[in-house]
């Protein structure tokens, strides 16, 4: 590996306790008017976890994983992190690696899919600290949505597969799948991707849904949304996630699994929409629900990352890069995933409509 080459986690970022939480609404929603009594209801589901959101802690472990198996796989690249709105920001990082002489970076963001929010907004994020950390800032290059590799889609499939043995016995070869993700605007989705491709997001998320629960043997599944935000009269996609258990309860469902194929880690959206809204839903319906694991650590996603990082950082066209599929390249180019017209539609982190 070139000895100026380095490793870059890119994620969200989140509060770590309750004197965090306001500040880091605030700068989610920068620019865009949000007033501080809607952020305010918005921060209860964080102060219910005593304000803490899981992910800067999962991307820390993460971190901790993918050094080991670069240890293990011979690559000797530095390892840093940045966020998007939270600490360690990555306009810091950036300086940092600027500092350190770092001048060639693969960077990896913590989302798998193509939309505004999940993809190209990483990209100008990252264009946006290269600025700031002025003409000694390395070149990045961002390992393009993953969704469609096989350590992505074995992670959820080993998941769901120990979810489902932790129901009761007797009606795990009965339980409904139901696979979530992050709503976003339908005009974000439909700008998702590049044009023409196939490639939106609610289509890769149906391709992962699919790939899973034939992995499993099962041949019926649903797609759900959580997270659904902004005003009434901005259409997002649906069904929302406890609207489909509940449809699925009176329809005779005897259990349900769901699988949060749209989150890399336990951002506070699986922990307050599924663990809490959803798990109460279908304790009230009487309908048994387990939750599969996010990819987390899992030592199939951590090799997918190491696996990529070495095809990305020789600068060729190997397995890892392959399995992302024929169109790879196309992933990432200069007019994909929108220009952020959509930005301005209520999207908040935090769960439950947030």
């Amino acid at each position: 590996m070139p000895r100026d080459t380095a490793f870059l986690l890119v994620s969200f970022g989140g509060p770590e306790g309750r004197d965090d939480v306001m500040p880091f609404l605030r700068n989610v929603t920068a620019g865009r008017g949000v007033p501080d009594r809607r952020l305010a209801e918005v921060a209860e589901h964080y102060y219910e976890f005593g304000g803490v959101s899981p992910i800067n802690a999962q991307c820390r472990d993460l971190l901790d994983a993918i050094e080991i198996d670069f240890a293990a796989s011979a690559i000797d690249l530095p390892v840093y992190w940045g966020n998007r709105n939270w600490t360690p920001y990555l306009t810091d990082t950036m300086a940092t690696m600027a500092a350190d002489g770092v001048k060639r970076v693969i960077a990896f963001a913590t989302s798998a899919y193509s939309s505004y929010s999940s993809c190209r907004q990483y990209l100008d994020n990252i264009d946006q600290a290269r600025a700031q950390a002025g003409p000694d800032a390395p070149a990045v290059i961002k390992i393009p949505p993953y969704y469609r590799h096989p350590g992505f889609i074995g992670s959820f499939t080993h998941a769901a597969a120990q979810a489902l043995a932790s129901l009761p016995a007797g009606i795990a070869d009965q339980a409904d799948l139901v696979f979530t993700a992050h709503s976003i605007p339908e005009s974000m989705a439909g700008s998702s991707g590049p044009v023409g491709t196939g490639h939106a997001y609610p289509a890769q998320l149906a391709q992962v849904a699919g790939l899973v629960a034939a992995g499993l043997g099962r041949d019926r599944w649903r797609l759900a949304y959580s997270s659904r935000s902004g005003p009434p009269s901005v259409p997002w996609l649906g069904p929302d996630v406890n609207d489909c258990i509940t449809e699925l309860a009176a329809a005779g469902s005897t259990a349900v699994v769901v699988v949060p194929i749209g989150f890399v880690s336990d951002h506070m959206e699986v922990m307050f929409d599924l663990d809490v809204e959803a798990a109460r839903t279908a304790r009230e319906l009487g309908l048994p629900m387990a939750r599969a694991a996010t990819p987390g650590t899992d030592p199939q996603f951590v090799a997918m990352i190491t696996a990529l990082v070495k095809d990305f950082a020789a600068g060729q066209i190997g397995p890892a890069t392959t399995a992302l599929g024929p169109s790879v390249i196309a992933l990432c180019h200069q007019l994909c995933c929108g220009s952020g017209e959509d930005r301005s539609a209520g999207f908040l982190p935090g769960g439950a409509g947030a």
